[in-house]
């Protein structure tokens, strides 16, 4: 049951380690929260509302609320810091579409900015890349994106034992913020630009 995280975690902050959390210069909703910290906290929100888990395809791309999967976690995470990740990425695309070998050269503003294999491509154009090694705890911060095998999720600030990150996703799991970055195999991991876009 423990691989389930059904019961409650212990966790811990960056500090218990002497690692500083990073944050941004940018607001960039002018909330009086930087952008990082908005990321985390909007990630958290929505998955506080318990969406169901349903992976399908919606006409104007957006999924209605108490639906979604774990890509709704980041563009929803954005959404919450003043970002359209949908308006983002559809622009990407259409000037950069062989960037994007997910969506073989017919782009589908309803869809791309919800698969794993597009958000991968705009970060890693558009964000800056970080270390993939879960033993460099510093290195992972709070509203960091990690693209996972077939997932992806947000950095969480609750850490494990040994300072290792917990994540913030959605794969119909009972527990959606949780020590369970060790599970997956990372393919990357990104940090959004300290710059006024």
């Amino acid at each position: 049951m423990v691989y389930f995280n059904l019961y409650p975690q212990k966790y811990y902050s960056a500090s218990d380690f002497g690692i500083e959390t990073v944050k941004s210069n940018i607001d960039k909703d002018n909330d009086g929260i930087d952008d990082y910290t908005d990321i985390l906290l909007s990630a958290r929100e929505y998955l506080l509302t318990k969406p169901k888990y349903k992976c399908l395809f919606y006409e104007g791309g957006y999924p209605p609320d108490g639906e979604g999967m774990c890509t709704d976690v980041i563009w929803r995470a954005f959404e919450g810091a003043g970002y359209s990740l949908k308006e983002m990425i559809d622009a990407d695309i259409d000037q950069n579409t062989g960037a994007y070998p997910g969506v073989n050269g017919r782009p589908n503003p309803d869809i791309d900015f919800r698969r794993i294999r597009n958000l991968y491509a705009f970060f890693k154009r558009n964000a800056i890349s970080m270390p993939l090694d879960i033993d460099q705890t510093d290195q992972w911060q709070p509203g960091d994106i990690v693209v996972l095998n077939s997932h992806i999720a947000i950095i969480s600030d609750k850490r494990d034992k040994n300072g290792v990150p917990f994540i913030l996703h959605h794969a119909g799991q009972p527990v959606v913020e949780e020590n369970a970055l060790w599970r997956y195999e990372i393919v990357g991991h990104f940090r959004w630009p300290d710059i006024d876009l």
